[in-house]
């Protein structure tokens, strides 16, 4: 385990690796997706309270699960990186950046395009789930403002990695503001006591998009790690080798 652990480490063996991987998340992230796209425009029933307007959650919900996953590992991977001194951890997290900024940015969208019909308003500053998942944002934007504004690698590394560890706390207080605090933002739905509070004819597309959305996250950020591998090892022989035989 632990020899497949040091492998998983070494950067011409995860390119290799993440190369065959890639696929077999991309694939299936997409019938997934196809499929919630389908069944919940078409085949799931009319919310009784919001109508069609509901329809928007098979979009919003993934995007805003994403958007804390993804910071969560760029701050794990990170955090690895500063204590472990792992270059191959500091390139994961520069790789989720940008996928978490998007999917974050996504997330407010369409959570500002439903809260106009619901809420009245496009934007509630007194929410303090919208205000925490802007201010992850933000932090997005300072992670890779920060890497972009230091030149040397491995200080542009260690100075990030703390910011993006900083920057975790506010992961909780997004999940549970809702709970923490009154709140406009509807509660917990899929995970609370007695199970999803939802039809199962709205439940399975909704799953199935939380999924097909993890897996194309997984494949994309696989595809910018290793990317960000190249660039990191381009002085290497490995690297040279793999231009010259015209390898992927």
């Amino acid at each position: 385990m632990w020899k497949f652990i040091h492998q998983l480490a070494s950067p011409p063996h995860f390119y290799r690796i993440a190369q065959i991987l890639i696929p077999w998340l991309a694939v299936p992230g997409l019938l997934l997706i196809g499929y919630g796209t389908y069944a919940g425009l078409f085949l799931a029933p009319m919310d009784y309270q919001q109508g069609d307007a509901f329809r928007i959650i098979y979009v919003h919900v993934p995007s805003a699960y994403l958007s804390m996953l993804a910071y969560m590992t760029m701050a794990v991977s990170a955090g690895i990186g500063l204590i472990w001194r792992i270059k191959l951890s500091h390139a994961v997290a520069a790789a989720a950046a940008p996928l978490g900024a998007w999917f974050t940015f996504l997330a407010l969208a369409t959570g500002s395009i439903w809260g106009k019909p619901m809420w009245g308003t496009w934007w509630e500053w007194g929410d303090p789930r919208l205000t925490s998942e802007l201010i992850m944002l933000f932090l997005y934007f300072g992670y890779m403002a920060l890497r972009g504004a230091i030149d040397d690698t491995t200080k542009a590394d260690r100075a990030s990695a703390v910011l993006a560890l900083v920057g975790a706390v506010n992961v909780p207080i997004i999940h549970f503001s809702v709970e923490w605090w009154s709140s406009l933002h509807q509660g917990p739905t899929l995970i609370k006591e007695g199970g999803p509070a939802m039809d199962p004819g709205m439940l399975y597309p909704l799953l199935a998009m939380i999924l097909g959305f993890t897996f194309i996250f997984g494949a994309l950020l696989l595809r910018r790690v290793r990317a960000e591998v190249l660039f990191r090892e381009r002085r290497t022989r490995w690297v040279k080798d793999l231009v010259l035989s015209g390898g992927s």
